[in-house]
Formats: structure tokens, C-alpha cells, sequence
């Protein structure tokens, strides 16, 4: 794995001293922001990379709020088109002096492990999957995104004007699925006999399913056609095809990850966001720069961030939840206070 990274770092220098945009592909990257006096962070998205207006940019912020903080840089570099090269990516951040490196997505859930017991003193995050058991080095960035997720069901049944809502996913793995559970189970539970239309995109182990805005459109144009009136985008950055969907149907959609309603970028699209599902991916890897910074990190472990860490939760922009905001509010008492147990995996 060495031996491929120290082949193509000679590109990889080159790409950042050229441009402060990522570019796809390995050895792909883009260096920017603050001080050299801080910290020297690599970051390692997920397919799309930057520039999806979802998980990836929410990284990217966290990133950019840490260094504003305490200072350094930030190299950032992106899967090539079948993400094959993850293993490489993370090997060139750590060869080149990157520390700490944080790999954006649980899809590098399978290769972290092997790269960090490489690089002992290199501190590692993950978002979205576990560090327990991976390596001492390794720092896992959680949400319990079925709780967020549930917030969006009970906001999308009251909403809902035609007792049909649908759940449009990436990917069909576990990660996603409790995106998909959370939002089945707050939907019924504000309306038992509500119909909840569920379909991915791709199925598990293929990942074109979180950058394929055209058929993240065709998949929900079916559930609006359907009888659908709000359909929540799980989808990275397959989302736009989704609000895409909504806009020509006049129906609703709920965003993902980050304020989709602030980054979508497009007021026709801007107008059918009702709400976010809020994971709060630039919190959380802004608070982990910050215990690098001060030498508090913890490899080995999860960092886990849900409803009562505010590290999940629903967006407000736009003003389209604002009057069922006091139903948002109990039922994440509820869930904080464990009188409602929310599902990680779909019960049908």
C-alpha cells in the first residue's frame, strides 16, 4: 500500500500546489485554508467529494471551522470513479505528513484499520463508522441518525396532505437502512395508517448511488407519481435529483446531512426543502481537530453524537416547520428521555 501511494505522490504535490479545489480520482487533491501553523489535517471524502451540498460539505465546514480556530492546513483528496483507490488515499495523507487524517463515510470502514496500524503515531477519524476494535489510532465519528431520521417522519406525516410519503436512499446498507427505520418509525408514529414508499438507488456495495442525481430523480418522480407528496433523499449528493423530482411534481422534499435548503444553491430547488435531517458531520470534526489540537484524542473508541448531543436533529430555514415546531420538540423530549426507543433497521 505504500509502494502505490509513494508512486503517485509526486502527482498528488503537484494537484496541491495547482488548485484549491479536490479533484476525483487518486492522487486527485486540493490543500487550503489558515496557518501552517496549526495542525496539517488530510481529509479523504466520500464519493462525489466536495461540492455534493450534503455529507462531504459538512465535513469540509468542520474542517474550515477548525482551522479558523486553532490554525494549519487542509489536503483533500477524492475516491477515483469506482473508489477502489480508499486504501491509497488515506496511505498518501499519512506518508505525507498529514495528522491528523479523517476519512469521510463508512465505506473506508474496510481499509482504515489496515492503514492506521501502518502509521501508529498518525491519529485517524472515520465518520460514520466505528473505531472500537479497529486500531489504537482510530477514532470513530457517529450519529444515531435514525434519531434525526425520526424527527423527519413525524415532520413529513403532519405535513403530509395525501397520507403518502416516500424514502428515497443511496445505498441499501445498514448505515442507510437507520436512516430509512427512523423515518418509517416517526411517520407511523404520527400516523399509523400512513403509506411509506421506500426504494435505493443502488444496491449494497455499489456506491454510484450517492452521486446519480438522475436517477435519484426518476426513483422519486415514481413515488410522487405514486401519491407521494413529500419524499426524504438519503442520497448524498443523488439528493438534487430528488428536490429536482419535487419542484416538477409540486411536492416537498427533506434534505439530508446538511441545511440542503442554505447549500442546494438553486432558489427553485431552495423552495420545495421543507426541512433537513441535520447530522452534524462539521461539528463533530470540528470537535475531534480540537482534541488533536490539545492532545486529548482517544483512538480506539466511538464518539457518538444523537438528540441529547444536539449532534442530530431537523433545520428550520425556509419557515416551512416552524408551526408543528412544539410536535418537533416533544417528540425529541420523548426520545431523550427513553420513552421512545427509535429503530436501527426497518422492521419489514
Amino acid at each position: 500500500m505504500k509502494l502505490a501511494a509513494l508512486a503517485i505522490a509526486g502527482s498528488l504535490a503537484l494537484a496541491a500546489c495547482a488548485s484549491d479545489e479536490p479533484a476525483s480520482g487518486s492522487g486527485g487533491s486540493g490543500s487550503s485554508g489558515g496557518s501552517g501553523d496549526g495542525p496539517k489535517i488530510g481529509l479523504a471524502y466520500d464519493t462525489g467529494g466536495r461540492g455534493d451540498k450534503s455529507f462531504n460539505d459538512s465535513a469540509y465546514a468542520g474542517v474550515e471551522a477548525a482551522i479558523e480556530t486553532n490554525g494549519g492546513t487542509v489536503q483533500e483528496v477524492s475516491p477515483n470513479s469506482d473508489a477502489s483507490d480508499r486504501a491509497d488515499l488515506l496511505t498518501q495523507l499519512a506518508d505525507q505528513g498529514y495528522n491528523p487524517v479523517i476519512a469521510v463515510g463508512f465505506a473506508y470502514g474496510d481499509v482504515i484499520g489496515d492503514v492506521a496500524k501502518q502509521y501508529p503515531d498518525v491519529d485517524f477519524a472515520i465518520v460514520d463508522s466505528t473505531g472500537v476494535d479497529v486500531a489504537d489510532n482510530v477514532t470513530g465519528l457517529q450519529f444515531a441518525a435514525n434519531q434525526g431520521s425520526f424527527l423527519g417522519g413525524v415532520a413529513a406525516a403532519t405535513k403530509s396532505t395525501t397520507g403518502n410519503v416516500g424514502f428515497v436512499g443511496g445505498v441499501e446498507t445498514p448505515l442507510i437502512q437507520a436512516f430509512e427505520a427512523g423515518y418509517v418509525a416517526g411517520a407511523k408514529a404520527v400516523n399509523p395508517d400512513i403509506t411509506v414508499q421506500v426504494q435505493y438507488i443502488s444496491p449494497a456495495g455499489d456506491f454510484s448511488g450517492f452521486n446519480d442525481p438522475a436517477r435519484g430523480q426518476i426513483v422519486a418522480q415514481g413515488m410522487f407519481d405514486a401519491g407521494a407528496d413529500i419524499v426524504y433523499a438519503a442520497a448524498g449528493g443523488s439528493g438534487i435529483g430528488v428536490f429536482q423530482a419535487a419542484a416538477a411534481s409540486g411536492g416537498r422534499a427533506i434534505g439530508v446531512d446538511s441545511d440542503q435548503y442554505e447549500t442546494v444553491g438553486d432558489a427553485s430547488l431552495q423552495a420545495v426543502i421543507m426541512t433537513s435531517v441535520l447530522k452534524r458531520v462539521d461539528n463533530a470534526v470540528e470537535a475531534y481537530i480540537g482534541t488533536f489540537v490539545d492532545g486529548s484524542v482517544q483512538g480506539g473508541q466511538d464518539v457518538v453524537n444523537d438528540l441529547s448531543t444536539e449532534g442530530v436533529g431537523l433545520s428550520y430555514s425556509g419557515g416551512f416547520i416552524d408551526d408543528i415546531k412544539s410536535t418537533i420538540d416533544d417528540y425529541t423530549q420523548q426520545i431523550v428521555d427513553g420513552e421512545i426507543t427509535v429503530p436501527e433497521t426497518p422492521t419489514n
